[in-house]
C-alpha cells in the first residue's frame, strides 16, 4: 500500500512514519517543506520537499497514492484541505483539534473551544472543507499529545461533548492503523479521540 504523510517532519509525523515502517507492506511518500533534509529516499521511502498548500505540487506528489494521512496544522490547513478535496485521493485521514465545535465542556478546558481560541479558526475551516467534499475521509479531532497507553482513549462523535483535551500518541497510531487496514472504518466520520477526563 502506498501511503502519503503530509506534515511528515512534525512530532507526530515522525512517530507515525517510524510506526508505519515496521510494516514491510507500506511504501511511504513523506511530504513537508523540508522532508528531503530529514529523510533519504530508499526502497520504502520517497521524500518530497513541497508546500502542500500549493495544488500542483501536492497533486504531483500524490500520484499513485492509496491513502493520505494529513498531520499538518496551522493556518495553511484550509488550503491543504481544499487541495485534497480537488485532488480527491482514494482515502484521507486528517488530524484536527478537539474544540472546533465548542465541544469541550466547561468542566474541562473550555478555553480551547473555538469561541475562546482564535487559533482554532483554520482548524474549523479545514474540517468544513473536508466534510463538504466527496472525499472518503476520517477527521480525527485530537487533544494535546502525550505518550501513554494505546487503549487509553474514548471516541466522541461530532455532536457529542469531548471527554478530554489530551490524546496519547499510541492511541492515535492504533486507530490510524485500524483505518489503514479497514478503510471502511470511520468512513466519512468526524470523531474526537481523547483520554477520558470527564
Amino acid at each position: 500500500m502506498n501511503i502519503a504523510i503530509i506534515g511528515a517532519t512534525g512530532k507526530f509525523g515522525m512517530t507515525l512514519t517510524a510506526k508505519l515502517l515496521t510494516n514491510p507492506d507500506y511504501q511511504l511518500t513523506l511530504i513537508s517543506e523540508n522532508a528531503e533534509d530529514i529523510f533519504e529516499d530508499n526502497h520504502r521511502i520517497t521524500a518530497k520537499s513541497i508546500n502542500a498548500a500549493t495544488l500542483n505540487q501536492l497533486k504531483s506528489a500524490l500520484e499513485g497514492i492509496d491513502l493520505v494521512f494529513c498531520v499538518e496544522s496551522g493556518t495553511g490547513l484550509p488550503a491543504i484541505s481544499q487541495n485534497l478535496s480537488d485532488i480527491n485521493p482514494k482515502r484521507v485521514i486528517m488530524m484536527n483539534a478537539v474544540g472546533i465545535y465548542n465541544e469541550i465542556p466547561e468542566t474541562l478546558e473550555s478555553e480551547y473551544n473555538l469561541d475562546n481560541e482564535p487559533a482554532q479558526i483554520p482548524n474549523r475551516q479545514a474540517a468544513d472543507i473536508i466534510e463538504e467534499s466527496d472525499l472518503n475521509y476520517t477527521i480525527m479531532r485530537l487533544g494535546f499529545f502525550e505518550y501513554g497507553d494505546e487503549d487509553d482513549y474514548v471516541i466522541a462523535k461530532k455532536d457529542e461533548n469531548a471527554k478530554g483535551t489530551v490524546s496519547t500518541i499510541e492511541s492515535v497510531e492504533k486507530i490510524a492503523l485500524e483505518i489503514i487496514e479497514n478503510q471502511d472504518l470511520h468512513s466519512r466520520a468526524n470523531i474526537a479521540v481523547t483520554k477520558d477526563m470527564s
